[in-house]
């Protein structure tokens, strides 16, 4: 979930920045310690917006710098345990894919593929079904449910499981033919309801 968190800060200055205009070097600071951040309360922050710095700075003695209290708005992609995210497949191995959400990548097990035995094809690069004939190669679009989110400590990525084993989840293509199995029968069922109430009519 992409999310726009507000926060308040206090920013260093540094002196050789004195003259610049405040807005400008604020932004860069906040840009510096929180873009590209994991944070346990945040997620991933991926850019810094509407950066406003205090025009009223203090001085620390032995330190030729100035700090100034700045406001400021962050977005963040903060993964949720069940949410139902699109995403892109971005590498296939033998053990599964990883799939693009949002700033991160994603792991989809090959148990968490479909219910059908699965093969690796190396030189194409492909995960293949072998009852459902259904494959699954880098660039493809999909559909998951977030099962794991561990964000970890502040340094490392943090880890994300997926699963594309329930209705309506995987490959779009695969999707988009269940929801049309699925309208064609309601059709048929309410074409035989007619024809019945017609029969009992006549």
């Amino acid at each position: 979930m992409f999310k726009l968190v507000t926060l308040e800060d206090t920013i260093r200055i540094p002196p050789e920045t004195f003259g610049n205009p405040l807005e400008a070097v604020g932004y860069q600071q906040v840009k510096a310690k929180y873009e590209g951040m994991v944070d346990e309360e945040l997620g991933y922050v991926i850019a810094v917006t509407d950066v406003k710095v205090s025009p009223t700075g203090k001085i620390i003695p032995g330190d030729g710098a100035a700090y100034h209290k700045v406001s400021f708005s962050l977005l963040t992609f903060y993964p949720k345990i069940q949410e139902v995210v699109d995403g892109q497949i971005v590498e296939i191995a033998d053990f599964g894919a990883f799939v693009r959400i949002g700033p991160i990548d994603a792991l989809l097990h090959v148990s968490q593929l479909m219910d059908d035995f699965i093969s690796h094809d190396e030189k194409q690069g492909v995960l293949l079904g072998k009852e459902t004939k259904r494959k699954l190669t880098s660039g493809d679009q999909v559909r998951v449910r977030i099962t794991a989110v561990s964000l970890g400590r502040a340094g490392s990525s943090g880890k994300i499981g997926v699963t594309a084993r329930q209705p309506f989840l995987g490959k779009l293509e695969w999707v988009e033919k269940e929801v049309q199995k699925i309208k064609e029968t309601v059709e048929k069922k309410a074409a035989e309801k007619e024809e019945k109430r017609a029969e009992i009519k006549g």
